[in-house]
């Protein structure tokens, strides 16, 4: 060895290949051998020696590829298997020692690492933290069709790793790695009866596509995954979109000969380079302590199982009794190995017993037939104060469910290399330990909790409304309270009745059942020679029983399924068999469940959620956020509500209409909305003018509110009704093409009658005509009752306009040339009359004096001409007494094209409109005897000529 050192050390060739001069090859299949002389290893210095084997093979039109030798080659077994740019290693390792134990310790565990896209975690370390839900699923589809295929008394621990090395997003590595692992499994020394083959499903426009991508899964409304042996089915996951038993019974037939083309190739490889099989010790219990604790517990065990008057925990105590009297038996005669696996023979005998007697007398250990549910309770809204809540039980399993409604950006972030991104419905599973009076801890996530509640969840999502149409997120709790047997399904039950009564518009309810299987199989052959598929299976059933078949579904067909056997593989007919006595089960809770409640609850209540999705610009959103969320937090805290920001729509979410109105005035208040015609807004008065006030609102918009639109009565001042700084409640108007907004309080009044009850009788009738102007005269009534009291209605009986406005109104409309004036006035004289012209919306909003108002329209009498003709002759008159009717002589003030401006006296002005081609010579100072007609919408007199045969 000395001279081999010093051969090393005179080399000429650098330190970090100065194993190539000592004669050592590289380290290969975890041993160093001695490199011959001349070999070609030497000649190529760093070339790696790997022996690798590879199996490809077609499945569904894809090519699939089993690699072994190249990496993880210190595990005792481990393989690569790939499909089109995803590649899935899996590895198993088994421990040396064998502790004592009745069962066996198999773990198997799924990781995909962000690396296999290419992606840094987003988490704070950047590295993948605790399993997530969805490798806490992978792992239970790996570990459900291998762990019956172990050896019976087979305890050594088994670790399989399941980790994804590439994903191309296309394919789901959860189907790979099941079939990695089974390949693994068949290259180590492991004893196992495998190989199996694992497939999925999909149905497309009604036909089955195998290997379906992601994509293709989308459109699919069947995901199946199936696992068996070459004749027998090891494990069924379904998810349905109301498939029929008859489909689906189908698609399991076409999934069989597809699955298995999976076997083949692991038997070839295995062949190549597989391991020997290693003898293990195996714990057998013998067939003469089977005999001894038969002839010491049969009898009694037989007697609690035959009294159906006993509940779940009597017979438990009543088994544990017959126990601990068989344990004693053994204690007395100091029996040591026989006692460290006694429980496991007296279980053995237990379900010798309850298989003999469901096989050949078909009687339960409740008593029930073989086809009969357990009786069901069912109740909703079971806590009002809740979105939404039910409990279901079904013999002594209980389950409550309850409802709770969320916002779109309430929705799970699902942080996986496949599938959708986020999911907006959730099932959560609970299963405490006192449902079963036990004493445990409460843990992280239970990989039973997260497979019940997810099959829980598949068959509800099958009949949930779009997210289009019911943008909420949903959660329900599922809470067990009382376990025997089959609480997923209860859950199911629970759960459809709980999305009633919040509201949520199913399509139909869901119900689920489990059903189990009890065979009698010939122990030379291993052929079964008889059997009996049990319906609602309770938790005894389960455990002593072959099968756990869980289907759930509406009256229509199966929307999620789940099979979960302890033999090496069941007869797929037997499988198609169980799907109808489930359905027929299935129609009968159904019935008790639609007796409770069969329609989505009307919910108006005080605790029904609101959500409201607005739209906005980013840059408005922004503002609304503030720096580092600080305006968005302080708007939450002050009402209550929830506020959620994505790309151009804000989401808010309160629990009532009151929260909801709070916050949308906090957010209009910032931000604003669209300015809608007839939309109601708040805001705060900014300033005042003499002609109305402009109110800022809608996020600092700036509108006009005029003081005529302030009330319905007569405001002679705006600062009589709005002071600076008031917080008022309006209605957009209208808007023009200069944003300009226009603002009103009264449009949000009720208005008032125009007269009371006993109002005057018209006797002649009002007469309308058009105007030379296009518009409409309105004639005041001639003659009317007299009232029997004041009337003290508020709102004018006719409206003129403006001297301006009727200028504004002549340029822009055309004059009639067909239309001819009553009368053409040739001169003016101080007793002649011309009749004044309105327009119809102006004689249905024109503004009057409250004494005209009194009389509803009312001609004046004589006496009352005549004092208003005294009235007219003094020097001046008050615009308190000016009412309509009143005669007096008037002076011209000022002439202009339409119309003259007069001078009533005591400085008020009134004003004279042109008829057609009346002559309009006109001079400042001229003198003429008028009448008030009407006034103006600004309280102007409207006045007209007074004719002589009227005097």
């Amino acid at each position: 060895m000395s001279s081999i050192v010093r051969r090393a050390r005179s080399s000429s060739l650098p330190s970090f290949l100065a194993w190539r001069a000592l004669g050592f090859r590289t380290i290969c299949s975890g041993g160093l051998g001695i490199a011959p002389s001349g070999s070609p290893a030497a000649a190529s210095a760093g070339t790696k020696i790997l022996e690798s084997f590879k199996e490809e093979f077609e499945v569904g039109s894809r090519v699939v590829t089993l690699e072994t030798g190249k990496i993880a080659r210190f595990a005792n077994g481990s393989v690569v298997l790939g499909l089109d740019e995803t590649k899935v290693l899996s590895t198993v390792t088994c421990a040396k020692s064998d502790l004592p134990r009745d069962f066996l310790p198999l773990t198997v565990d799924y990781q995909e690492k962000m690396f296999a896209q290419g992606l840094i975690p987003n988490t704070y370390m950047r590295r993948e933290g605790a399993p997530k839900e969805r490798e806490l699923l992978c792992g239970r589809l790996i570990d459900r069709p291998i762990r019956p295929l172990f050896p019976s008394g087979f305890y050594h621990e088994v670790q399989i790793m399941a980790n994804v090395l590439s994903s191309d997003g296309k394919q789901d590595p959860d189907i790979l790695a099941a079939n990695a692992a089974s390949t693994a499994l068949m290259l180590s020394d492991v004893p196992w009866g495998g190989p199996i083959g694992v497939i999925r499903l999909g149905r497309i426009g009604g036909q089955i596509v195998v290997n379906p991508t992601m994509d293709e899964l989308n459109s699919s409304d069947l995901h199946l995954i199936y696992a068996c042996t070459r004749d027998k089915t090891l494990m069924i996951d379904v998810q349905a979109r109301e498939i029929t038993e008859k489909d689906l019974a189908a698609a399991l037939r076409l999934a069989h000969p597809e699955a298995v083309k999976y076997i083949d190739p692991q038997i070839r490889l295995a062949a190549k380079a597989g391991k020997q099989k290693k003898e293990y010790k195996l714990s057998m219990l013998s067939e003469k302590l089977i005999e001894k604790v038969t002839d010491l517990a049969a009898t009694r065990i037989e007697t609690v199982f035959s009294d159906p008057s006993r509940g779940k925990f009597e017979r438990g105590e009543a088994l544990e009794n017959i126990g601990k009297d068989v344990e004693k038996v053994f204690e007395e005669e100091g029996d040591q190995e026989s006692l460290s696996i006694l429980p496991k023979a007296v279980d053995t005998v237990r379900k010798k017993i309850v298989r003999s007697r469901m096989i050949s007398g078909g009687f339960r250990v409740d008593g029930r037939h073989l086809d009969e549910v357990r009786p069901i309770y069912c109740e909703s809204h079971y806590l009002p104060a809740l979105h939404g809540s039910a409990i279901f039980s079904r013999g002594d399993t209980q389950v409550l469910c309850t409802i709770t409604l969320g916002a779109p950006g309430n929705a799970q972030s699902l942080d996986s290399i496949v599938g959708p991104p986020k999911k907006r419905f959730m099932l959560h599973y609970t299963f405490p330990p006192f449902c079963t009076d036990e004493v445990g801890k409460r843990l992280g996530l239970n990989r039973r909790e997260v497979g019940h509640g997810t099959l829980a969840e598949k068959a509800l999502l099958a009949v949930m409304p779009p997210e289009e149409d019911y943008p909420y997120t949903v959660r329900i709790n599922s809470e067990v309270m009382a376990s025997d047997g089959s609480t997923s399904m209860a859950s199911v039950c629970g759960g459809s009745m709980a999305l009633m009564d919040a509201g949520i518009p199913l399509q139909a309810h869901v119900a689920g059942v489990s059903v189990g299987l009890v065979t009698d199989v010939d122990p030379l052959s291993g052929e079964i020679k008889d059997y009996r598929i049990v319906t609602d299976i309770l938790g005894l059933e389960d455990h002593l029983g072959d099968m756990d078949f869980k289907i759930a579904g509406t009256r229509n067909g199966v929307t999620a399924s789940q099979l979960d056997i302890k033999p090496a593989g069941i007869p797929l007919d037997i499988v198609c068999e169980a799907l109808e006595n489930a359905r027929k089960a299935r129609l009968q809770i159904l019935d008790h469940m639609e007796r409770e409640i069969n329609s989505p609850r009307n919910q108006n209540g005080t605790n029904s959620l609101r959500l409201a999705t607005l739209k906005y610009t980013n840059d408005a959103l922004r503002s609304l956020i503030g720096p580092m969320g600080v305006l968005k937090r302080k708007i939450e805290e002050e009402t209550g509500a929830r506020l959620f920001v994505d790309d151009g729509t804000l989401t808010i979410v309160a629990k009532n209409q009151a929260v909801m109105e709070k916050a949308q005035e906090k957010v209009d208040y910032i931000i604003g909305r669209e300015i809608v015609v007839g939309g109601v807004y708040k805001g705060t008065v900014t300033s005042i003018k003499e002609y109305g006030a402009f109110v800022e609102f809608n996020g600092g918009q700036q509108g006009l509110l005029h003081m005529s639109e302030l009330s319905h009565e007569p405001v002679s001042k705006v600062s009589d009704v709005l002071h600076i700084g008031k917080y008022i409640t309006m209605m957009c108007i209208d808007t023009d093409v200069r944003g300009n907004i226009k603002l009103s309080l009264k449009a949000l009044l009720p208005k008032p009658a125009t007269c009371p009850e006993k109002s005057p009788v018209v006797k002649e009738a009002v007469s309308v005509e058009t105007s030379s102007f296009g518009e409409t005269v309105a004639r005041l009534p001639s003659v009317v009752e007299p009232p029997p009291q004041k009337s003290k209605l508020a709102v004018p009986a006719v409206v003129i306009r403006t001297a301006v406005e009727c200028d504004e109104a002549e340029k822009s409309s055309p004059m009639d040339k067909n239309a001819k004036p009553k009368r053409a006035a040739t001169m003016m004289k101080p007793d002649r009359k011309l009749k004044s012209t309105a327009s119809k919306d102006e004689a249905l909003n024109s503004t009057a004096t409250e004494e005209t108002l009194d009389n509803c329209g009312k001609k004046p009498s004589r006496k009352e001409k005549q004092s208003e003709k005294e009235a007219e002759e003094s020097p001046s008159i008050s615009a308190r007494k000016l009412k309509i009717g009143t005669e007096m002589t008037a002076k011209v003030h000022q002439v202009r094209t339409h119309g003259l401006v007069l001078d009533l006296g005591g400085g008020i002005r009134g004003m004279y409109k042109f008829e057609g081609d009346e002559e309009t010579d006109f001079e400042i100072g001229d003198t003429m005897q008028v009448k008030c007609t009407s006034f103006s919408s600004k309280g102007i007199p409207v006045m007209a000529l007074v004719d002589e045969e009227d005097v």
